[in-house]
């Protein structure tokens, strides 16, 4: 009789536990049948083996920083169409060529040159203090000696856009924009454009000059250069940065009552510079014409060394290509390095090889422009159909601590015209939160790059490049 009552007890709480564990509480919901996990691709036995081996070898390897630390202390900044740029492709193709890489040669173009002799400014009342500046690449000349004028400010650029003209006619236009810190960026887009409109804006309307708040995070005295917008001749407005702090003591005088600038820059502008993309290869072993592009830029603004910007993506790319290259064989499909001239004034280096190269099979591109913090997401652009390969990838990056992102890549300023056109893209997201801090400064050295996270950088993009390279996976929609 215990024993029947034991198992009449037993079966009691059973259904009870049972008939609890079905019940939801308040609120919740219980999904009897969960969604499948999504579909990953397979790699093979052998594609796994050289996966772990190019993260291991990746990860204890110093040749990144080798690469960016003798560029940047052998060449310097290198200004696009400047003879420094020009030294940058010669040392380039020497490197690549030391590192054993196949069909090392630059393809040319010209570009618009500027460069800035002299950029100062000056408050000249209610008290004289000198301003951190940068004149805004496409910048013309003042008049000599300078130009002076009272300042009125604006806290964006809808306010300077809703502004009569009578406000503005005869003064500085000063666009006090703050840009907001964000891991991946996103910040920029909405901080820059006052850098490449304020100047026609204001023209319209009348001003003499235009100043923007540095497009920065960082509340330092450093100006941070950029592009503006190079307007017709007779057309065109004087146009600078200043430091975050001296944007902060502008701001503080003008609350207080009429104060008075001194512009003064001196910019040497002329056409048809030379400037040039730097190519190399990892030639595929079995479909040499299909191409996965690495690229970076060469270029950099002249106040820093161009160390985050890009050296640090050169030396990335180029290592992990170096690692892929030194497995017993080489991938299937070719992997090309671009090194591309030009960006920062005008992405020329990217539409100049999306034009030279768009008859080429191009299977996937991405590039490396954003420092060298440590990578955490991957992203993709890919046709739905081709997602698994995506997640197969993200798969081997999950040891590096790179989770999965979203199939809204952009791939890079310099593969634009490539994604333009149609080629699947891919980024690597860098941890960005410090980034512009030293983005365009003069703070833009060696010393901002830290060794591991260079090193996980490389093994994220030696795993990435070698599976798009060795497998047969087509990431774009099939026709």
């Amino acid at each position: 009789m215990r024993i029947c009552l034991a198992a009449m007890s037993g079966l009691v709480l059973a259904l009870a536990s049972n008939a609890y564990a079905q019940t939801p509480a308040p609120g919740f919901t219980v999904a009897v049948n969960p969604p499948p996990s999504p579909e990953v691709a397979p790699i093979s036995a052998e594609q796994q083996r050289n996966v772990d081996r190019l993260r291991d070898r990746a990860l204890q390897s110093d040749l990144a920083w080798e690469i960016v630390e003798d560029l940047v202390t052998e060449v310097g900044p290198r200004l696009a169409g400047s003879p420094e740029e020009a030294r940058a492709r010669v040392w380039a193709e020497a490197m690549l060529r030391a590192n054993r890489f196949t069909g090392v040669r630059t393809d040319d173009f010209t570009i618009p040159f500027w460069h800035a002799r002299r950029q100062e400014a000056f408050i000249v009342s209610p008290t004289r203090q000198y301003m951190v500046t940068a004149a805004l690449g496409g910048s013309p000349s003042t008049p000599q000696g300078g130009l002076e004028a009272e300042v009125v400010r604006f806290a964006d650029m809808a306010a300077l856009e809703a502004a009569p003209n009578s406000a503005i006619a005869g003064r500085i236009v000063f666009i006090d924009e703050r840009m907001t810190r964000t891991q991946d960026g996103s910040g920029y887009g909405a901080a820059v454009s006052k850098r490449g409109r304020c100047a026609p804006v204001a023209q319209a309307k009348g001003a003499v000059a235009c100043l923007i708040r540095s497009v920065g995070t960082d509340p330092h005295r450093f100006a941070h250069q950029g592009g503006s917008s190079r307007q017709a001749e007779g057309a065109s407005l004087p146009a600078a940065a200043i430091s975050p702090a001296d944007a902060d003591q502008l701001a503080r005088l003008i609350a207080r009552g009429p104060t008075r600038v001194n512009l003064n820059i001196e910019a040497d502008i002329r056409d048809n510079a030379p400037s040039g993309n730097v190519i190399a290869e990892v030639r595929g072993r079995e479909r040499p014409d299909e191409i996965i592009v690495l690229a970076a830029h060469l270029d950099s603004w002249d106040l820093g060394q161009g160390a985050i910007d890009d050296g640090a993506g050169v030396a990335i790319i180029t290592a992990a290509a170096r690692l892929i290259q030194d497995l017993p064989r080489r991938p299937r499909r070719t992997i090309r390095i671009l090194l591309a001239g030009a960006e920062e004034n005008g992405v020329h280096g990217g539409a100049a090889y999306g034009r030279m190269h768009a008859n080429e099979n191009h299977i996937v591109a991405a590039e490396s422009d954003f420092g060298a913090g440590r990578i955490y997401r991957f992203r993709t652009r890919f046709a739905d159909a081709a997602l698994p390969y995506g997640r197969a990838i993200q798969r081997q990056l999950a040891p590096l601590g790179i989770n999965m992102g979203d199939n809204a890549a952009t791939g890079g300023a310099d593969t634009g015209a490539l994604r333009a056109a149609g080629v699947p893209v891919v980024d690597l997201s860098q941890d960005g939160l410090d980034y512009f801090d030293y983005h365009h400064t003069a703070d833009d050295t060696l010393d901002k790059i830290d060794p591991e996270a260079l090193r996980q950088n490389v093994a994220a993009w030696a795993i990435f490049a070698y599976l798009a390279a060795d497998t047969d996976w087509v990431f774009r929609a099939e026709e």
